[in-house]
């Protein structure tokens, strides 16, 4: 699958985007299965990746980052968006999702295309020497350069223990939401109680048929706004609110009829619906990065200390994902790697510029590209 040629198309005109994500602070996703050139692909949007878009900003290096996950942030945003986080230099304290919020704001003077909800699945060599990053979606990014900033792997859902699930899914159960349209007039059953379940409760009832909303106790991790929003959509019967668990799938795979559930109340009884939306979390695997050609080290990326390539010239890796003598698995630490990896980056990108370090206090150069001279 690797490095097999491959061709490219000019970039889109990123001013078209439209596809809004929902999250504290929104950004703009590219639209699925377009083709776009750029500089650097980086995949995943956590800290690192998002920092690494600055660090390359600097030096005139366009970047776009693929992640899974409908929003930037990696695991700081979906799994402890308001855990405290305490050895962020010059922030005492801070949360997982204003850290974020933070370095969106940090990096936006620089203009990163996002595509967000898609998985990288393949990466292939160009026959002008770059690399062809395709997603699930169809998406196609172009770039001389390749960064994996995708912390401990790509993130997978964890499934509700249905028997038969498999054969529902991709036509009647998800696990994400990648094209809100898909779900227009179908009978949703919302699943869960974190934030991303009560999100697109909120952003899916105005195009469902109905919606209903089960969780096993009436008790939600969300956002308490997110929460209210939905118990008021309840009250005035535009969404069904169901404290229950999932017992079964009903219907000839892979369509679906009924969902039958089970609560302390009622007993065992059935909701009536076409489509299941499961939020019960993420875990992490290395996922496709595993199949990139890549020399591994108990599943993680070995790189070199000078400029954090991998065993493949112009492929780089920062963060949790990477491995080399005395790594320390610290957000602070894939700072510093992104640093390192943009100024080899240049030599890539730019390989007949001369590389002129510059402090962001004291060069005007700096300062006109943050917008700040």
């Amino acid at each position: 699958m690797l490095f097999a040629p491959a061709s490219c198309l000019k970039v889109e005109n990123m001013a078209d985007q439209s596809n809004i994500v929902p999250g504290p602070r929104r950004v703009a996703s590219a639209p699925a299965g377009g083709r776009f050139e750029t500089d650097a692909i980086i995949l995943g949007a956590g800290p690192v990746g998002l920092f690494a878009v600055f660090e390359l900003g600097l030096l005139d290096i366009k970047a776009h980052l693929v992640d899974v996950l409908d929003r930037p942030g990696g695991q700081c945003a979906e799994l402890y968006p308001e855990k405290p986080i305490y050895d962020i230099p010059a922030y005492p304290i801070i949360s997982g999702q204003e850290l974020t919020d933070r370095l969106i704001e940090q990096i936006m003077p620089f203009d990163p295309g996002f595509h967000l909800n898609q998985m990288a699945t393949a990466l292939e060599k160009t026959e002008d020497g770059k690399w062809a990053l395709t997603t699930e979606l169809g998406t196609v990014i172009c770039a001389p350069v390749v960064i994996i900033a995708a912390g401990g792997g790509s993130f997978q859902p964890k499934k509700p223990p249905l028997p038969g699930i498999e054969a529902y899914e991709n036509e009647s159960v998800f696990y994400a939401v990648r094209q809100m349209e898909r779900f227009r007039g179908r009978d949703l059953v919302i699943a869960g109680g974190g934030d991303s379940a009560l999100d697109w409760t909120l952003a899916l009832q105005p195009l469902a048929k109905s919606l209903t909303l089960v969780h096993r106790r009436d008790d939600f991790r969300a956002a308490p706004h997110s929460v209210a929003q939905m118990r008021a959509m309840v009250a005035d019967g535009r969404v069904k609110l169901e404290i229950a668990e999932l017992k079964g799938l009903q219907g000839n795979a892979p369509k679906l009829n009924g969902i039958a559930v089970s609560s302390k109340e009622k007993g065992e009884f059935t909701l009536e619906a076409n489509t299941l939306l499961a939020f019960y979390g993420l875990t992490m695997k290395l996922g496709p990065v595993a199949e990139f050609g890549l020399n591994l080290h108990e599943n993680l990326i070995p790189v070199d200390t000078e400029k954090f390539e991998t065993s493949t010239p112009s492929i780089f890796a920062i963060g949790d994902i990477n491995w080399y003598p005395g790594k320390l698995k610290l957000i602070l630490s894939g700072f510093h790697e992104a640093a390192l990896m943009a100024q080899a980056a240049f030599r890539i990108v730019y390989p007949q510029r001369k590389l002129r370090f510059q402090y962001t206090t004291s060069s005007s150069d700096l300062q006109r590209k943050l917008g700040v001279s």
